[in-house]
């Protein structure tokens, strides 16, 4: 007997063809991710917190350089802390990061290890005349007041400063060349994921032509005579036996059209007393075409068993509606189970929200302080990660408007962070220039979080804007991180830009926020804000306010309306903009009119 083309065969070829090029497909996929995996832990393993470490490396250095100024320039030792942070800098932190940053070098190359392994050895120098040169000289009043003691000083302390500006110039070349080595790194990646990409496509048409072939194959040798035969299994299962025949073939279908026939012959004879059966019958007599005839026994069988089937489909009624009825008696306990969770949870946040209303100004607080001002303050949650802030110190007025991340319950919480910090800058240090009080501000809430700036650290922080008014000399200043200050005078609007970086860790250069002058006049109208506003979604298409928008609107609002009614027409545009739509964030708006 030859070979036999069968239906399997020629589809299992078809199909076949499709798996390997799917398998192949997934090899080469696999492959490219296995690849990427190991670029992706090569950065987040070695390379993302070696530059994370040489950027405290240099922070480090810089904080030497600024306590050994402090110890050269400040004469009096009444300000011991600088003095003990410099030693506990040179003789702990320094060898802590020095450890961290060679055991990080070891899987650098060796001309990067043998440089930082330099950088050290300069730094060591360095150290060293800091402590012998410097440090134990000028080490008490008297030494101090002994001008030859100082004028001694003087040299090692001005060629520090040409030698550390070497150090940094080293170090900052070793920081960038471990940056472009990740950014290598990453375009690796990308050009195995554009590879990828390429690869799939083609595949993916080979699949779609091969698919459509044997799609084609099919339908024109296998879903024709298919039909055909569903339509004549319908007929039977109508009750209805057919008359057609199938053409004979020599494969499968053919074997399917014999095996039908003997069956709807077979049919033939037994419908007689199906249908007596059927009917309820159960006397009805019959004999089985034969010992194999399946149908025929089977109808034996329901005959004889029928009542009794009868009765036990009967008990099982009775004992699944039982089970019904102890189901949903379950569901309703679990139901005010959830209900009685829901409520606490609820009141625990609402509770929460009075905790959190507890810090923010009251209303005769506000009007104390500023006189002519109005806070719009919409929490999109019970709680909320925005908050505004108002104090007084000497003959200034400080207020502020900060939107921490997120909101919710987690932004409540970052809200009551940044709260007792500023508290505790303005009630407990001499700070009063609003770009210092921003710099404090940044350093409680990494030191509060623990934020380290490496890569996967989480970036939780607050953008802010803080003003400063003498209300005597009518000059403002004020600091600002991402949300800027509009100041609207004689119906034009003012903008002034913040710094681009938040309060909180974000990975980059360390800066300085920045203090900026402005002379107010009377009826100036000045606004500080959060985003969410901005953000609000709404209007015919469901789309964003936007900052446009929102400056426009300001503008309007403060050359055309009186002052007290700006809040509720704030509100009322809101409302009317967002048509329905559910608040995605928290609001803040303040204005103050001078």
């Amino acid at each position: 007997m030859g070979f036999k083309l069968t239906i399997g065969r020629r589809m299992g070829l078809g199909f076949g063809t499709i798996i390997v090029l799917t398998v192949v497909a997934f090899l080469i996929t696999v492959k490219t991710l296995r690849k990427s995996k190991e670029n992706t832990d090569k950065v987040v393993e070695q390379v993302a917190p070696s530059i994370g470490e040489l950027k405290e490396f240099n922070f480090l250095l810089q904080r030497s350089q600024t306590l050994i100024s402090k110890w050269y320039l400040n004469k009096s030792f009444n300000d011991l802390d600088f003095r003990e942070e410099l030693k506990r800098l040179i003789a702990k932190d320094y060898p802590d990061k020095k450890v961290v940053l060679l055991g990080l070098a070891k899987s650098w190359k060796p001309e990067e290890l043998k440089q930082l392994q330099g950088i050290c050895l300069n730094v060591d120098s360095l150290f060293g005349i800091y402590q012998n040169d410097i440090m134990n000289k000028l080490n008490s009043d008297s030494a101090y007041k002994d001008a030859s003691l100082y004028m001694m000083a003087i040299i090692p302390y001005e060629d520090s400063e040409t030698f550390i500006k070497d150090i940094y110039k080293s170090l900052n070349g070793l920081i960038k060349v471990k940056q472009d080595e990740a950014n290598e790194v990453k375009l690796t990646m990308f050009k195995s994921f554009d590879f990828l990409d390429w690869f799939v496509k083609l595949i993916g048409i080979t699949l779609v032509i091969g698919g459509m072939i044997v799609a084609t194959y099919t339908v024109r040798s296998i879903v024709g005579p298919v039909s055909q035969l569903k339509g004549m299994l319908r007929a039977m299962s109508l009750g209805v036996l057919p008359k057609t025949r199938i053409e004979k073939r020599s494969d499968e279908i053919g074997e399917m059209a014999t095996a039908l026939e003997g069956l709807v012959s077979s049919m033939e004879r037994t419908t007689q007393f199906a249908n007596t059966t059927g009917a309820g019958n159960f006397d009805a007599e019959f004999k089985p075409l034969s010992e194999h005839d399946t149908l025929g026994l089977a109808l034996l069988k329901m005959r004889n068993d029928l009542a009794e089937n009868e009765r036990l489909l009967e008990q099982k009624v009775k004992e699944r509606t039982e089970e019904v009825v102890l189901q949903k008696t379950e569901i309703e306990t679990k139901n005010g189970e959830l209900e009685i969770l829901y409520k606490q949870v609820t009141d625990s946040i609402h509770y929460a929200k009075r905790i959190q209303e507890a810090i923010l100004p009251a209303e005769q607080t506000i009007h104390n302080a500023l006189k002519n001002a109005f806070v719009l303050y919409k929490p999109k949650d019970i709680v909320s990660g925005d908050f505004y802030w108002i104090a007084k110190k000497g003959p200034y007025t400080f207020f502020a408007t900060i939107d921490c991340t997120g909101h919710g319950v987690p932004g409540a919480f970052m809200s009551l962070v940044g709260h007792n910090i500023l508290k505790d800058i303005i009630d407990n240090t001499d700070a009063l220039e609003p770009h210092e009080i921003m710099n404090r501000l940044r350093e409680g809430v990494i030191a509060t979080l623990h934020a380290s700036g490496s890569e996967g650290t989480a970036k939780d922080g607050m953008d802010m804007t803080l003003c400063r008014v003498d209300f005597k000399t009518m000059e403002l200043k004020y600091a600002a991180a991402f949300n800027p200050l509009y100041i609207v005078r004689k119906g034009e609007l003012l903008q002034y830009e913040a710094d681009k970086f938040p309060i909180g860790m974000f990975i980059g250069e360390y800066k300085s926020f920045q203090s900026y002058s402005v002379q107010l006049e009377k009826d100036d109208i000045l606004f500080i804000f959060s985003d969410g506003y901005a953000d609000q979604f709404g209007g015919p298409k469901g789309k964003k306010f936007m900052v446009g928008n929102f400056r426009r609107l300001l503008q309007d609002l403060a050359t055309n309306k009186p002052f007290h009614q700006l809040k509720s027409e704030l509100e009322q545009q809101l409302i009317n903009w967002q048509q329905g739509h559910e608040q995605v964030d928290d609001i803040l708006i303040m204005g103050v009119r001078v």
